[in-house]
């Protein structure tokens, strides 16, 4: 190397992809270390001005995980052609974020930022949440820098044709006619501004409101001051939430983490949550889901149980190792395996319901899913009083008679033989429906039918004799999909009669 002369980037060895994977590892592990502290520190004792750059560090360093993603997939080569990751986004929660790193830089430099909302706006969007992220960012970034005393605003609203306007005003000095004609052009800044950078960001915020389609605009104000306005066209607020079905639960303010390796299920999972209004977030394998959870906070948790390199329980078991991280998030657990050893192991991690596989309707997913986000909301006292839905069209009347009738000794006695015969009519029906053997179906249904009568387990009894006559061809219907609703009525039937023993002093 000659003396003058100075290593650059062309000049450098090219780094293997190994090393990137490490480095790659090395700064997600980093950024997750700064987002778990933050979220760790007791901001109850410190005051507003504290609390506020928290949460401006917190915001920014969420972004900041975000566009690192993003980076790595570009060095790797995953997102070959630049394309939209449209999702749902939650415009308050957006918002707040956005306003929550932006104010403290405002702050920094005596100026006042002001964000005014107009009525009845959408509350979820269909969008880039990064793209639309950097684009604001860019505009707030660029209004702070060029102002030097006074106000800045951001009006978020509807325009005439339908589109959501978003508009930053600022008090600065506004575009010289000579940075208007070069405005959007790369490093297009003119000399003599006095301030630092090139013009790389209205140059990047043109290229993405392209990506949305959306239109960016700029004037200078009569009164002074500058005014840069967003469109986003009005596909980009059809969110998909179904007006037809007024009984589905709204999740329009409620943010999913999907955990799942199946890219067939987190498609299905992702467009259920989609027309319920959810914000949602994908995570390939256990991993990938914790370095989620330790950066950004979510209302909820769908797991998978099977996963690669780390499992759905042992991924709960570790959310539920630090409550004080993941705040008491609720979290469901998705497995194909619904047999009563498998439901014990789950929820024995943590999990609060069960998911089967395969996943039925959009009704009863949502039905699922907004029982566990209500459940979650009470207090541990209201929880108690409520009445045991799990076992369905149970009457404990029924079952409570029955014991009283066989007396104390005897309903122990009782107790015990129906958990024998119980769990032998599983066996036996788990066998049959597998070996498509409905001789044998025909015969474990038909004793679920007088236990489940006899217990007070009407719903089991009802769907065993739904089952019994299908297996005897006197009707239509699909075995394997009334088997599984039996078998998972049968199952809770099982861990009820448990329960009550052990209550009894049995084990």
């Amino acid at each position: 190397m000659r003396p003058n002369d100075t290593p650059n980037a062309r000049d450098a060895e090219p780094v293997d992809a190994g090393g990137m994977t490490l480095l790659g590892h090395d700064l997600r592990a980093a950024v997750s270390d700064i987002i778990g502290g933050l979220r760790l520190i007791d901001q109850e004792g410190t005051d507003p001005a504290t609390r506020l750059q928290l949460e401006r560090v917190r915001t920014a360093s969420e972004t900041l995980a975000r566009l690192l993603e993003e980076a790595m997939s570009a060095i790797f080569g995953e997102d070959a052609v630049v394309v939209a990751q449209r999702s749902n986004v939650q415009l308050e929660r957006f918002l707040y974020d956005v306003e929550m790193r932006w104010s403290g830089r405002a702050s920094e430099k005596g100026l006042q930022l002001t964000f005014r909302l107009e009525a009845d706006l959408p509350q979820v969007l269909m969008v880039d949440r990064v793209a639309l992220d950097r684009i604001l960012s860019n505009i707030l970034s660029n209004a702070i820098k060029y102002t030097d005393r006074g106000s800045i605003w951001l009006d978020v609203g509807r325009s005439p044709e339908g589109a959501l306007r978003f508009s930053v005003q600022d008090q600065g000095p506004g575009f010289s006619p000579e940075a208007l004609t070069r405005l959007f052009q790369y490093r297009g800044r003119p000399d003599g501004t006095g301030k630092p950078g090139q013009g790389l960001g209205m140059h990047i915020t043109k290229n993405l409101s392209e990506l949305l389609g959306a239109t960016i605009s700029v004037e200078n104000l009569a009164e002074g001051g500058a005014c840069v306005t967003l469109e986003l066209p009005a596909s980009a607020l059809s969110t998909g939430i179904r007006d037809d079905a007024p009984d589905l639960p709204d999740l329009s303010r409620t943010k999913v983490l999907v955990a799942e390796d199946s890219a067939t299920n987190q498609l299905l999972i992702g467009q259920m949550l989609s027309s319920l209004g959810a914000e949602y977030e994908v995570a390939a394998d256990g991993v990938q889901a914790l370095n989620w959870l330790e950066r950004e906070d979510f209302d909820l948790a769908l797991i998978d149980i099977e996963m690669p390199r780390l499992g759905g329980i042992d991924v709960i078991r570790a959310v539920r190792a630090n409550d004080r991280l993941y705040s008491r998030m609720p979290v469901v657990a998705i497995t194909a395996y619904v047999l009563r050893a498998n439901r014990d192991a789950i929820y024995a991690a943590g999990a609060d319901a069960i998911l089967a596989k395969p996943l039925g309707s959009v009704e009863a997913f949502g039905a699922a899913i907004g029982n566990v986000l209500r459940r979650a909301a009470l207090s541990p006292e209201e929880v108690g009083a409520e009445p045991c839905t799990e076992l369905a069209e149970f009457q404990r009347d029924s079952f409570d008679r029955l014991l009283e009738v066989a007396g104390p000794e005897a309903s122990r006695e009782l107790l015990q033989r129906l958990c024998i015969d119980l769990r032998n009519a599983e066996r036996g029906l788990v066998a049959g429906l597998a070996e498509g053997n409905l001789a044998t179906v025909r015969s474990e249904t038909h004793v679920l039918i007088a236990l489940a009568g006899a217990v007070g387990a009407e719903r089991l009894c009802k769907l065993a004799q739904t089952l019994n006559a299908v297996a005897h061809r006197r009707e239509g219907g699909d075995p394997g999909v009334l088997g599984e609703q039996c078998l998972a009525q049968l199952d809770r039937l099982i861990n009820f009669i448990t329960k009550e023993k052990a209550s009894r002093g049995e084990g």
